[in-house]
Order: C-alpha cells, then sequence, then structure tokens
C-alpha cells in the first residue's frame, strides 16, 4: 500500500482512483469499510432467516419425532438440537456445493458460517420453550406449544441478527459465504 502523502495530507490523485477502483470491486457489501457494524440490517436479516430455516425444520422434526416415539424432554430437545444444527448446516453446505466447493471445503464454510448464529439462535428459542409455563409437557396438537415453539424462534430471529450483522461486518459467520454466491 502507498503511504505516500501531499505535504497537504492528501492522497496522490493516482492513489485515490486506485483505492477507489479497488473498493468499488466490493459495491456488493452493504457498507463501505469503516461503517459501523460493517454490515447492512437487511444482509444480517437475510443471512439469520437462512439460519432460521434449517434450524426451524430441523427442531420441528426432532420435537415430531421424538413425541411420536413418547420420548422425555430431554432426549426429544437433544434430537430437535442435533437435527437443528444438522439442517442448519445442511442448507449452506448445499448452497456452497453446488457453487462449485469440493464437499471438505464446504464443511469448512458451513461450519464457520453457521455455528455461531445456530448456537444462539438454539439457545435463545429453547430457553423460551423451557421456561414457558407448561411448554415442555405440551403435546404437538396444543396451541401452547406452536405459541412456545414459533415465539422462541421469533425472538431467537431477533436476538440473533445484531449477532449476525456484528459477524458479517467483521468478516466472519455469513460473511464467508459470500465468495460463492
Amino acid at each position: 500500500m502507498d503511504h505516500r502523502t501531499h505535504p497537504d495530507g492528501t492522497a496522490p490523485p493516482d492513489r485515490i482512483a486506485r483505492d477507489e477502483g479497488r473498493h468499488s470491486r466490493h459495491s456488493d457489501h452493504a457498507l463501505p469499510h469503516g461503517s459501523p457494524g460493517g454490515a447492512s440490517w437487511a444482509t444480517a436479516a437475510k443471512a439469520t432467516l437462512h439460519c432460521l430455516t434449517g434450524c426451524a425444520v430441523g427442531e420441528i422434526l426432532g420435537m415430531v419425532i421424538g413425541t411420536a416415539l413418547m420420548w422425555g424432554n430431554v432426549p426429544t430437545m437433544i434430537l430437535a438440537i442435533t437435527l437443528a444444527f444438522l439442517f442448519g448446516y445442511s442448507f449452506t453446505l448445499f448452497a456452497v456445493r453446488r457453487a462449485g466447493l469440493d464437499l471438505r471445503s464446504a464443511i469448512k464454510v458451513a461450519l464457520a458460517a453457521d455455528t455461531v448464529s445456530i448456537a444462539v439462535m438454539e439457545l435463545v428459542d429453547n430457553a423460551i420453550i423451557a421456561l414457558t409455563p407448561g411448554a415442555m409437557d405440551a403435546h404437538l396438537d396444543d396451541a401452547l406449544f406452536w405459541s412456545a415453539l414459533l415465539g422462541g424462534f421469533a425472538v431467537a430471529f431477533l436476538i440473533t441478527t445484531p449477532v449476525n450483522k456484528w459477524m458479517i461486518g467483521r468478516g466472519k459467520g455469513h460473511a464467508v459465504v459470500h465468495a460463492y454466491h
């Protein structure tokens, strides 16, 4: 990088042009470098929704399977959380594989992109279910079960979106997937 400046402290015109050209190649970033957060709320919300979709599919499937097998609360939650991670990772894995990444690299990208996001969502969502009176004992045909689960997803989305915004703005989380879009 050329750190030379004019005596008045400004950069030479050729350096300004080079820097602007370099930054214009990054026009898909939501905000310029140095902006607070470094990513737009829309980008963070989209990343969170992507993660939440996989988590919701896995968690609902886990709850249905655990309930159908008449498992207790703890084994059902363990299955639901495991499937939430599995489906959350798989959504990203399939997307980056379609972009041409080999399986090993795709797994690394999915783990880097989704681990924190899924963990925060699962922590929040399951805490809400566990803390909602009667929700753990509600059956699949009870409104209480679905309202606690869907309410947990909504709160998890609201809490995880700023986390994803912060991570994407620092080149972490879903930012690692953007290279393959």
